[in-house]
């Protein structure tokens, strides 16, 4: 998520409403489940039995960058709302 999240950085995140767009969210990695993925909320489409979301990559054309181009639309009951962001320092001081 660079430019928005640096390696090391923390964040607090919590399972609660609806997403919307443009907020980062936490959610399990559809393709390795031992892993969590941030992303941004692009589209935002309700079902009948839940909402999913188009997750999406801030700097898509990065090496390695995986988001709803490979794996499709996240389950909203899945993710957690990321509420507050710390920035590290340069060399992972606070």
């Amino acid at each position: 998520m660079r430019p928005t999240l640096q390696p090391g950085d923390g964040l607090l995140a919590v399972r609660c409403g609806a997403p919307k767009t443009g907020q980062l969210r936490v959610f399990p990695d559809p393709l390795k489940s031992s892993r969590y993925l941030i992303k941004r909320v692009g589209n935002v489409r309700p079902l009948q039995d839940g909402t999913i979301f188009e997750a999406v990559s801030d700097n898509a054309g990065a090496p390695g960058v995986t988001d709803s181009r490979q794996f499709g639309w996240v389950p909203a009951a899945r993710s957690y709302r990321v509420l507050w962001t710390v920035r590290t320092g340069p060399r992972g001081e606070g």
